[in-house]
């Protein structure tokens, strides 16, 4: 019997599109060290590929021409957030990529060192290392199911 979602997948799931997937694809295993685990490119095509980072995954796709990347719109829409372990390691080899950082790694009061960084065509990511237990004001009570 199939299981949902299946083994291997998130229920929630970041699905970005890239004017260039191909492209994407490349430039976010060098810069943010994802891996790419699925392709599907029917044509020359990329309609859906998959990378994935310590166990979480992403999706994208090159949706045609009636897409607009946030660099031809003129800014993002949305930010995809990414636990990593060194965050200054990572944050210089984005930069050494070529992104653009938006913020430099700095410490927050929920126990989280963070920066941000804008990808090739213009997706804010933003990443995270737990560095201490979040203070008692910032921990979220776990809410009670419908």
């Amino acid at each position: 019997m199939a299981t949902n979602p299946p083994a291997g997948y998130s229920r929630i799931t970041p699905y970005l599109l890239y004017e260039d997937a191909a492209a994407a694809l490349d430039w976010l295993a060098r810069a943010f060290g994802l891996r790419e685990r699925f392709r599907h490119e029917p044509d020359g095509f990329i309609d859906h590929a998959e990378m994935e980072y310590g166990g979480s995954e992403i999706m994208l796709a090159s949706p045609g021409n009636d897409y607009k990347s946030p660099n031809r719109l003129g800014g993002a829409t949305v930010i995809v957030h990414m636990y990593v372990d060194d965050i200054q390691a990572h944050c210089e080899r984005a930069r050494d990529a070529g992104a653009t950082i938006r913020h430099e790694p700095k410490e927050k009061p929920y126990g989280t060192i963070q920066y941000a960084a804008v990808d090739l065509e213009g997706h804010v990511w933003l990443f995270s290392q737990q560095i201490r237990d979040p203070e008692p004001e910032w921990v979220v009570a776990p809410q009670p199911k419908p």
